[in-house]
Formats: C-alpha cells, sequence, structure tokens
C-alpha cells in the first residue's frame, strides 16, 4: 500500500486558482493509478479526476474539463491537481487515492485501496 499526502488547499476567490500536490511514500509509484475526489459537506464523495500509472491518461468529471488539469511526477512520487477559474461550489474536502492495476471504473471511489487524508479548498464568492 502506498501511503498518501494532500497539500495546497486554502481559501480563494471566485475565478482564482489553486494546485494542489499529493506525496506518496512507498514502492511503485509508478505502477499505480492516481485519482482525486472531493466531498462538500452533506454530500457524498464525488471524482474530480484521474491519471493512469502506464501512460498517464486523464480522465475528468465533465463540469471541471478544462479547469483543472491532474498531472503526475514519477520522479517525485507526486501527483497534481491545476484548479483554475474555481467557483464557490467548488469548496469541498480533496482527496487523493491511488491503486494499482487495471483502470476499469477509474472513476469511482470504491476502485482506490488508498486515500490521502484530504486537504479543504474553500472558494469564496
Amino acid at each position: 500500500q502506498v501511503q498518501l499526502v494532500e497539500s495546497g488547499g486554502g481559501l480563494v476567490q471566485a475565478g482564482g486558482s489553486l494546485r494542489l500536490s499529493c506525496a506518496a511514500s512507498g514502492r511503485s509509484f509508478s505502477s499505480y493509478n492516481l485519482g482525486w475526489f472531493r466531498q462538500a459537506p452533506g454530500k457524498g464523495r464525488e471524482f474530480v479526476a484521474a491519471i493512469t500509472s502506464s501512460d498517464s491518461n486523464p480522465y475528468y468529471e465533465d463540469s471541471m474539463k478544462g479547469r483543472f488539469t491532474i498531472s503526475r511526477d514519477n520522479a517525485k512520487n507526486t501527483v497534481y491537481l491545476q484548479m483554475n477559474s474555481l467557483k464557490p461550489e467548488d469548496t469541498a474536502v480533496y482527496y487523493c487515492a491511488a491503486r494499482a492495476g487495471s483502470t476499469v471504473n477509474i472513476r469511482n471511489f470504491n476502485f482506490y485501496s488508498s486515500w490521502g487524508q484530504g486537504t479543504q479548498v474553500t472558494v469564496s464568492s
């Protein structure tokens, strides 16, 4: 299992940007598919983006396409989420997650075996 630690959350005005980072410890980071999810108060965990292990192919929730970019740096064992044009409805705790192996159901939080503790993102109007 890989250990994940998110950082980079904070308070930002609508229209602003943040870059979240998720640092992993453990072996074989490059073999993990990585995802970002978010959870707003009173809501379920929502898929944001994912990136595959083999070819760094990105996946996005439709409402975040064009605003969010997921990337990974295997040399630094880190996955990033660049968030631009933030909206108040993006306010949530953002979690990164990892799983080795198949990319089937990569948008489903049940797919992932390792989770970080989350980082709060608050977007003010």
